[in-house]
């Protein structure tokens, strides 16, 4: 779940089953009772149907909570960070960085890094798309060192300068669970 109205989407499904619900964040649903295996499969149904995916082993679940912490904190985070993401996560999952990171990247094929840059890219993609703020802010906003910097790594992701990203009618944004 990567939004608010993932949220909503996902508890409307565990309505629909009548399983109950003691808390829904982004990533991870908490029950009070136990499911029974034709409510799981059920849920599983339903929630591919709407793009989702059911994590049940150790790995995928805590795979999962990294990319939360890193989608939440770049999309809908207001704050700026004021600690680096690795000890970010790592204090959110209480558990070392280099093992998340060697578990992230063996699993999803790219480091977390990686995945934190496209992540930003297509943050940056969306203000630009919505013309509410110049070059500079979005820089700052994203807490890239200057425009110099967010636009390299702009070109080197999209292979366009964010000029050109936003004089195209078709914007190429992707949405966040594509990524």
């Amino acid at each position: 779940m990567v939004c608010p109205r993932c949220i909503d989407t996902v508890k409307d499904i565990f309505d629909n089953l009548n399983i109950e619900t003691s808390s829904i964040e982004l990533g991870e649903v908490n029950t009070p009772n136990h499911i029974s295996s034709d409510q799981k499969s059920r849920l599983e149904e339903l929630l591919s149907a709407r793009g989702f995916e059911l994590l049940q082993d150790q790995k995928s679940k805590l795979i999962g909570q990294i990319k939360a912490i890193i989608i939440d904190q770049i999309h809908h985070n207001k704050e700026a960070l004021n600690v680096n993401f690795s000890t970010l996560i790592s204090d959110k999952l209480n558990q070392e960085y280099s093992s998340l990171s060697r578990l992230f990247s063996s699993v999803e094929g790219i480091t977390i890094e990686r995945f934190i840059l496209k992540q930003k890219i297509e943050r940056v993609k969306e203000l630009i798309f919505y013309n509410e703020l110049t070059l500079s802010e979005i820089s700052h906003q994203m807490d890239y060192s200057s425009v110099a910097h967010l636009s390299a790594q702009f070109k080197k992701e999209t292979g366009m300068t964010p000029t050109a990203f936003k004089q195209m009618r078709n914007s190429g944004r992707l949405f966040l669970d594509q990524l």
